[in-house]
């Protein structure tokens, strides 16, 4: 079975970390799977079914059928793309409004952003004579 989750790992172009983080497991639990020290247990397969609802079940136990169950299925289910609704704004560096094309008199308006004060630190150093003993 271990061969098995290493191939759908490969088939979704994942690093064993990023594929470790993307089932909610320890890397560390997976690397061990995979060297052969521990088993996979049902907790792993749910995990797989449940990120990857396109793969064949009796493919990822016991190795008979097709890997997924529909072939489109292969490419879709990659990356589940996120939520619109949860997903933070873009910074659009496309924009029109580059430093080369504004005025020289006119400046971009930033709200909410504050330059930081420079501080500059005179570093001293001290030469202490200790006397002879």
């Amino acid at each position: 079975m271990k061969d098995r989750i290493k191939e759908i790992m490969e088939s979704q172009h994942m690093t064993q970390q990023v594929f470790a983080s993307f089932l909610g497991m320890s890397p560390a639990s997976l690397s061990s799977i995979f060297n052969g020290r521990t088993k996979p247990t049902l907790n792993i397969v749910d995990a797989i079914k449940k990120k990857i609802p396109g793969i064949s079940t009796d493919w990822l136990l016991f190795g008979t059928g097709q890997m997924f169950l529909d072939p489109k299925a292969a490419d879709s289910t990659s990356v589940d793309s996120p939520d619109p609704s949860t997903q933070e704004p873009m910074i659009d560096f496309g924009s029109d409004k580059t430093p080369s094309t504004i005025p020289q008199n006119q400046t971009l308006p930033f709200s909410g952003v504050n330059p930081t004060p420079k501080t500059i630190e005179k570093t001293q150093i001290k030469y202490i004579d200790k006397p002879q003993r």
